[in-house]
């Protein structure tokens, strides 16, 4: 602590030492600490006026906050499905090799320390790590190796060569969102001249519905907070994009960001709010200080502010709050927690954000792309908005695609779009399957690549894997599966229990052990958990399992030994040291018909 008290003072003022702004002061500290020490958490806690055991419990839920040391170059290599179809192990096996470190290890020299983390939102350029929050995509043995050596001299980040931060959009198809010019503050001036009530009106007109995936009326969540009697309401941007094989946010976040912000801006106008946030995922860090210089831009053109564009009393304005890395938090009420500075968990419902938000105020929770169809429906209005896409599904959506293609990217279709159109744009061939809203979505085998993308027939948060007739679809579900042992908030049994044994039940199936008795436990469980979980997370969960125990079911049977059920632990083995300690080896101390 010598030598940190007037940094981390300095951090608590600048924060005002509220205590709902804990995420972001334990980003701060840790930035400048490395960790968080016990000492770091007693002093926070006492300058904060609250248990230490609240200061614990926030930096051991999120994954990106450590209570404990880690090495000065902290690498994350992306684990999920698509990075390893791209080689992601064996280059991470290969850092440890050379680093000499094991996986979740340190180095004896305390220079680096080397673990995974779920999903980076990189998935069209992976493989994909993270180094202290900086993203590198495109790896290869080689820049592996060039890492290794410039962490071994030491060399500060900022000295890395630049084209090892490069990151592209690549932006495949274009068409009503990412194909048009935009004009800052024009949509905004139009939604002033319509009034409130007017925005209101021709939000409902044009039937946009949320493009998070679950597709609520955005016209109707708006009025239900406007309708709220309040002095203070928030417009929340929801830029959390954790779902695996999703990056379409990150795209829009990068290229597009004076959209969201307007679209943001025309919320606060619509429903009486001054106040806005951004919760940036931890992932998208790197985001972070171009998303405050066009904040600032849009600040010094007078479309964010006070009396924005002229207009006496209407007063808004944004910030930008940072996750710490929880999947949890893309649910709305997860992450308002979160802004809260709590564990992300989600609440119980009701109260609706729309009523009872942020600080406890109403609220209104949109995503990234919905904000960005907001501004465009103010610039074509209602009803031509309505004309686009179908009936229930109006507009574009933005679908990011990956895995085994010869153009992963973001592609931009009207809804409606057929599956089988999209593989032929982006290249791919010889197709098994596709997993559409990422790993709680619906895997679709190829009798089905003839429905349509839409909240009718197949709605997606964006998330677009493609698998060839090479990969194992049992392999697929076991990764999903993990991911959600992994994050699940834990706030209820059947998630929390259900999640970790579904992944134990098939890293059983994998090691030859698994029966008829092991698939009958997997459908059962993720019935369980469908009906009986808090959240969409656990709802969710087994969808990947029963989807490909129903359409590749072979991929798991060849696994399976003959006979109802074998046990996946020795007791027998378990009690030899317990033998060696009695010196018995007679028939009696061992388990008869026991491996």
């Amino acid at each position: 602590m010598q030598g940190l008290d007037d940094t981390l003072g300095q951090i608590l003022t600048a924060h005002r030492k509220d205590p709902r702004r804990l995420v972001q002061i334990l980003r701060a500290v840790q930035r400048e600490a490395g960790w968080i020490s016990p000492e770091i958490a007693a002093f926070l806690a006492d300058e904060l006026c609250m248990p230490i055991s609240r200061i614990h419990a926030v930096v051991q839920f999120y994954a990106f906050l450590y209570d404990r040391p880690v090495g000065r170059y902290r690498v994350l290599f992306s684990d999920n499905i698509i990075d390893r179809m791209l080689g992601s192990v064996a280059l991470r096996q290969h850092m440890q090799r050379r680093m000499k470190v094991g996986r979740g290890e340190v180095s004896a020299d305390g220079l680096v320390s080397i673990d995974t983390t779920s999903c980076t939102g990189m998935g069209d350029q992976g493989p994909a790590l993270m180094i202290n929050n900086r993203q590198i995509v495109r790896l290869t043995t080689r820049r592996i190796d060039e890492i290794c050596d410039l962490m071994r001299d030491g060399a500060p980040l900022e000295d890395w060569p630049s084209h090892y931060f490069t990151i592209s959009d690549r932006i495949r198809r274009a068409e009503s969102l990412l194909g048009t010019s935009y004009v800052p503050g024009k949509a905004l001036a139009q939604a002033i001249e319509l009034g409130p009530q007017g925005v209101l009106d021709d939000l409902r007109r044009s039937n946009l519905r949320g493009r998070g995936g679950a597709g609520f009326t955005t016209a109707m969540k708006w009025e239900l907070c406007a309708e709220v009697e309040a002095e203070t309401r928030y417009i929340i941007c929801n830029a959390d994009e954790g779902e695996p094989g999703t990056f379409k946010d990150r795209v829009l976040l990068n290229s597009f960001a004076e959209r969201i912000f307007e679209g943001m801006a025309i919320g606060g106008y619509a429903i009486g709010a001054r106040h806005g946030v951004i919760y940036l995922r931890g992932e998208y860090d790197y985001l972070r200080a171009s998303l405050e210089v066009k904040l600032a831009g849009m600040r010094q053109r007078g479309l964010l502010g006070t009396n924005v564009l002229g207009v006496p009393g209407f007063d808004f304005d944004i910030e930008i709050q940072m996750g710490a890395g929880a999947y949890i938090c893309g649910e709305e009420t997860a992450l308002i927690e979160s802004l809260e500075g709590k564990p992300g968990r989600p609440r119980i419902r009701p109260p609706f954000p729309v009523t009872r938000g942020y600080k406890d105020m109403p609220s209104v929770v949109n995503n990234v792309e919905t904000l960005c169809k907001v501004v465009e429906v103010m610039r074509i209005g209602g009803r031509a908005y309505a004309l686009l896409g179908t009936k229930q599904s109006t507009g574009s959506k933005l679908i990011s695609v990956s895995g085994d293609v010869a153009r992963p990217g973001v592609y931009e279709y009207p809804f409606g779009v057929r599956i089988q159109t999209v593989l032929d744009d982006c290249g791919a061939t010889d197709v098994a399957a596709v997993q559409i809203s990422g790993a709680g979505g619906m895997t679709l085998a190829p009798h089905e690549f003839g429905r349509r993308i839409a909240f009718e027939d197949v709605p997606t948060s964006g998330a677009f894997m493609v698998f060839n007739r090479s990969r194992d679809m049992f392999e697929v579900a076991r990764n999903f599966m993990h991911f959600f042992a992994h994050e699940s908030c834990g706030f209820c049994t059947p998630c929390r229990v259900g999640c970790a044994l579904s992944a134990s039940i098939m890293d059983k199936i994998a090691a030859g052990l698994g029966a008829q008795y092991e698939l009958n436990e997997l459908t059962r469980l993720g019935a369980v958990m469908r009906t009986s979980s808090h959240c969409g997370l656990g709802q969710t969960a087994g969808n990947a399992v029963a989807d490909t125990l129903q359409k590749f079911r072979p991929d798991y049977e060849r696994r399976l030994m003959a006979g109802d059920f074998a046990p996946a632990f020795d007791l027998d083995a378990a009690l030899e040291r317990a033998r060696q300690v009695t010196g018995r080896e007679d028939a009696q101390a061992h388990l008869e018909g026991v491996a």
